[in-house]
């Protein structure tokens, strides 16, 4: 049988400043460059110009349940004045996705209800790469 293929949640690894973070929602982590590679514009005869764009920005968006062991820990790098490692890396496909300049934008929005919610954090990226 061809072009079949099993994806499992447990081989997705996040680490933030060399600590290995587990407990993901159940949206787990993505990421994504902030802008495009370029931009392009055309004058009046049809001439195209590509630009590039030299902005290697990404945001990492992580979801965690808050009975982490590291939801506490993630939540304290909010004070962070200085920019740290986060490296996504899912070892059954081989991508890698992250920088080793990051920092938290700011503290997840809080839900205490009848259910668990998630907390979903939001990481800049200030050299982001994605590899495969």
């Amino acid at each position: 049988m061809s072009g079949f293929g099993t994806y499992d949640g447990k081989d997705i690894s996040v680490v933030i400043d060399g600590i290995y973070i587990t407990g993901l929602g159940e949206d787990g982590v993505s990421g994504e460059k902030d802008e495009d590679f370029f931009e392009t514009s055309y004058g009046a005869q049809g001439d195209c110009v590509k630009s590039v764009v030299n902005n290697d920005a990404g945001t990492v968006t992580l979801t965690l349940q808050k009975t982490s062991p590291q939801y506490g820990y993630v939540l304290g790098l909010a004070k962070r004045k200085n920019p740290f490692p986060l490296w996504v890396t899912n070892s059954s496909t081989g991508e890698r996705f992250g920088g080793s300049m990051a920092s938290l934008r700011k503290y997840p929005s809080t839900e205490n209800g009848t259910e668990h919610e998630d907390a979903e954090f939001d990481f800049a990226v200030f050299d982001y790469e994605h590899t495969a």
